[in-house]
C-alpha cells in the first residue's frame, strides 16, 4: 500500500521494500486533485496576504523596502523547495527506494550536512545584509528597513531548505498532501504576524511573518516525514558510499539546477535594480501584478510535480517514447491551463486588480499601473511554465546537464537588454515586456534542447495542440474584452468577473474542442501521442 496525496491507493511494491513501480492513473488524478485544492488554498491565503499588505501600507517607499527583503524567501523557495531541491532529491531518493539499501542511510547522511550548510549561509546573509540591500536596489529611500527585512527574512534560507528537503522525500514516497499544504501554513504565519505586530513594527511585520512561515512549513511536513522515516527498511547491505552519496558528485548534481532557479530568478532581479531608480512604488507595483500572473503558471505544472517521479523512472530505463510522450502531453496541458488563464487576465486586468487589492491605502492610480503591468506579464506565462516542464526533462535522468542554463543566461541577456533599453522610456512597462520576452526566447531555446537532447518531441504534436489552444484564448480574450467593456460602470468589478470567468472559460472550451474535432477529420491516420 503506498499513500497518495493523503489518501491510500493499491501500488505495486516490489519485494524488497523498495519504491512502488507505478501507480494507476485514478491515484495520479487523486494526487493531482488534492494537491490542487491545497495549493488553491494556499494561494487564496498568499492573495489574502497580499490584499492585507496593499491595504495596510499601500504601495510606496515601505513596500518597496519590504519586497527587498522578500527577494530572500523569493529566491529560495524555488531554489531549495520546488525546482533545484527537488530536482535533485526526488530522482536520487527515487532510485534509492527503488535498490536494496533503505533510504534511512541517505537522509542520516544528507539532512545533517544540508542544515549545517543552510545555516552558515543564514550567517553570511545576515552579517553583509546592508551591502546586500545596496546591491539588489541601489536606488532605494529606505534602505534602513529593508535592511531589517533582509535579516529576517534571511532565516528562510534554513526553514524553507529543510522543508524542501522533506517535500522531496515525501514526493517520491508518493505522498504528496503534506508537501501542497506548505505554503498554506506559510502564508498563515505571515498573516497572524500582521494581525499581531503590524501596528507596532509595521512592515517589519511582515517580514517577521516570513521567518514565523518557514518553520511552519516544516511543522506542517513534519509527522509524514517522520512516518517515511519511520517506514523505511533498514540497509541490508554493510554501509558505504554510493555514487550519488559523494560530495564531489552532489556538487556536480546540484550545481546546474541551482544555476538555473537563480538564473530564472535574475530576472526578477534584473527588474528590481532597473526599477529601483523609478518612482516610489514602481517595485511594488511590479510585484502585485506578478503575484497575480505567476497564479496560472503554478497551477499548471501541478500535474508536471506529481507525474515527476513517473518520469524519472522512464528515464531511467531508458524508455525514450514513453518520455517523449509524457514531455508532449506535459506541454499540451501546461498550454491550455495558461493559455485560457492568459485570456482571462488580458480582459479583466483592471477588474481583477481592484477587487484583490484596491482597499485603504492602494489608490485607483495604483490599480491602474498594476493592471497594465499585468497584462504585459501575461504574454510570458506560456513561456514560463514550458521552462518548468523543460527543465524536469532534463534533470529527470542521472546525468546533470548545463545546457538549459545556457537557454536561460541567453533568456536573462534578453531581459537586461530589453529592459535598460526601454526603463527610461517606458518605465515599469518595459520591465514586465522585457521580463515576457527574455522568458519566452529562453523557453523556446529550452524545447529545441529537449528535442536534440532528451527525446525526439515532436513539433508538429506540440505545435498543433499549442496552436489551437492559442485560436481557443485569442477567442475568448475578445469576448471577454468585449464583456468588460459592456458591463464596466454598470455591475461591480466582483460580478463582471464572475461573468466574465463563465464566458471566457465557455468561449475557449468551444473553440478548443471544435478545432480538436475538425483536426481529427482531417487527418484520422495521423498516429497521436
Amino acid at each position: 500500500m503506498t499513500e497518495v496525496a493523503g489518501r491510500t491507493a493499491v501500488a505495486e511494491r516490489p519485494p524488497d521494500g523498495g519504491a512502488p513501480t507505478g501507480t494507476g492513473g485514478g491515484s495520479v488524478r487523486r494526487a493531482a486533485l488534492l494537491s490542487g485544492v491545497l495549493v488553491a488554498g494556499g494561494t487564496g491565503l498568499g492573495f489574502l496576504r497580499d490584499l492585507t499588505m496593499a491595504h495596510l501600507f499601500g504601495a510606496g517607499r515601505e513596500t518597496d523596502a519590504f519586497l527587498v527583503g522578500w527577494t530572500i524567501p523569493e529566491t529560495v523557495s524555488p531554489l531549495l523547495i520546488e525546482d533545484a531541491m527537488a530536482l535533485v532529491m526526488v530522482p536520487l531518493i527515487t532510485r534509492t527506494l527503488a535498490g536494496r539499501d533503505g533510504v534511512r542511510p541517505l537522509l542520516a547522511r544528507v539532512l545533517p550536512r544540508l542544515a549545517a550548510g543552510l545555516a552558515c549561509a543564514v550567517a553570511v546573509i545576515m552579517a553583509t545584509a546592508p551591502w546586500l540591500v545596496g546591491l539588489l536596489a541601489p536606488g532605494l529611500p529606505d534602505a534602513a528597513a529593508a535592511t531589517r527585512c533582509v535579516r529576517l527574512t534571511a532565516l528562510t534560507v534554513l526553514t524553507f531548505g529543510i522543508a524542501g528537503f522533506m517535500c522531496a522525500t515525501l514526493r517520491a514516497h508518493h505522498r504528496f498532501g503534506p508537501p501542497a499544504a506548505i505554503y498554506l501554513a506559510y502564508n498563515a504565519g505571515i498573516l497572524a504576524s500582521l494581525a499581531l505586530f503590524a501596528g507596532t513594527l509595521h512592515v517589519t511585520a511582515a517580514a517577521l511573518g516570513v521567518a514565523i512561515g518557514g518553520a511552519c512549513m516544516i511543522a506542517v511536513q513534519a509527522p509524514a516525514f517522520a512516518s517515511c522515516v519511520r517506514s523505511a527498511p533498514r540497509t541490508l547491505r554493510s554501509p558505504r558510499t554510493p555514487r550519488a552519496g559523494r560530495p564531489a558528485v552532489e556538487l556536480a548534481l546540484i550545481a546546474p539546477i541551482a544555476a538555473c532557479t537563480l538564473l530564472r530568478q535574475a530576472q526578477v532581479f534584473a527588474e528590481r535594480f532597473l526599477g529601483s531608480g523609478l518612482a516610489s512604488g514602481s517595485i511594488s507595483h511590479l510585484n502585485y501584478a506578478q503575484k497575480v500572473a505567476q497564479v496560472p503558471m503554478v497551477l499548471s505544472l501541478l500535474v508536471v510535480t506529481v507525474t515527476f517521479p513517473r518520469l524519472v523512472r522512464s528515464s531511467a530505463s531508458g524508455d525514450t517514447g514513453l518520455v517523449r510522450r509524457r514531455v508532449e502531453a506535459d506541454l499540451v496541458v501546461v498550454s491550455g491551463v495558461v493559455l485560457a488563464a492568459t485570456a482571462f487576465l488580458v480582459a479583466f486586468a483592471p477588474q481583477i486588480v481592484a477587487v484583490l487589492f484596491e482597499h485603504g491605502r492602494f489608490t485607483p492610480a495604483d490599480t491602474e499601473r498594476t493592471a497594465l503591468i499585468l497584462r504585459v506579464y501575461t504574454l510570458g506565462l506560456w513561456g514560463q511554465s514550458v521552462i518548468g516542464v523543460s527543465v524536469r526533462a532534463f534533470f529527470a535522468g542521472d546525468r546533470p546537464t548545463w545546457r538549459p542554463a545556457r537557454a536561460l543566461v541567453t533568456g536573462l541577456a534578453v531581459t537586461v537588454a530589453v529592459g535598460a533599453g526601454g526603463v527610461g522610456l517606458a518605465g515599469t512597462t518595459a520591465l514586465a515586456a522585457a521580463n515576457a520576452t527574455g522568458i519566452t526566447v529562453a523557453a523556446l531555446l529550452l524545447l529545441r534542447a529537449v528535442r536534440a537532447r532528451v527525446a525526439p518531441i515532436s513539433f508538429r504534436t506540440v505545435g498543433a495542440g499549442a496552436g489551437r489552444l492559442l485560436l481557443a484564448a485569442l477567442a475568448a480574450c475578445a469576448a471577454g474584452l468585449l464583456l468588460a467593456d459592456r458591463l464596466d460602470g454598470l455591475v461591480p468589478p466582483v460580478a463582471v468577473l464572475a461573468a466574465g470567468g463563465a464566458v471566457v472559460a465557455a468561449v475557449f472550451a468551444a473553440v478548443a474542442l471544435a478545432f480538436a474535432r475538425t483536426f481529427a477529420h482531417h487527418q484520422p491516420g495521423e498516429h497521436r501521442s
